[in-house]
């Protein structure tokens, strides 16, 4: 399957406790601050412009803007986890941080996981969010694990023998 789940969370800062990986900081802001064809802000990723209400809105957008690796440049099972914060009206505030990565993995894996979050994040730098759900929302630090599932070999299923009927 071509696929990458999206596991949801919302975790505040001081009770993870989490420390932010400086070089995978760097790559966020990098892409962040880049102005160029590949990845451009748009107005949102909604399919029909509407409001965001929910959490659970906010999380399915980011996910439909989240583009994994190509094949070639991807780990089976590579998890990748980072925080972000929205303003009451919807734009990206202050600077994603990456709190998780798959350990053991190289640098040129790190780094195309790196881009593709950031890239989704520059996707969904404004989300049209609803009144209720910016107040809710705002400054408040979302987080969300990207995990991608697509060269994991699946379990064969075998089918037990029926038992013999006389």
């Amino acid at each position: 399957m071509r696929r990458a789940h999206v596991f949801l969370g919302v975790a505040a800062l001081a009770a993870t406790g989490a420390v932010c990986l400086q070089p995978a900081a760097a790559t966020v802001d990098r892409l962040l601050l880049a102005q160029n064809t590949e990845v451009q802000p748009r107005a949102g990723p909604g399919k029909s412009g509407r409001e965001l209400n929910t959490l659970k809105d906010i999380y399915d957008a980011v996910r439909r803007c989240y583009r994994p690796p190509s094949l070639d440049q991807s780990f089976p099972g590579m998890r990748i986890t980072v925080e972000f914060t929205y303003s009451r009206a919807g734009d990206l505030f202050g600077k994603p941080h990456i709190l998780f990565e798959t350990a053991g993995i190289s640098p040129q894996y790190q780094s195309a996981y790196r881009a593709a979050v950031a890239a989704a994040l520059v996707r969904c730098a404004h989300l049209p969010f609803s009144e209720s759900l910016g107040s809710a929302v705002a400054g408040r630090i979302l987080a969300m694990q990207f995990f991608d599932d697509r060269n994991l070999k699946r379990a064969e299923y075998t089918l037990w023998p029926s038992p013999k009927t006389r």
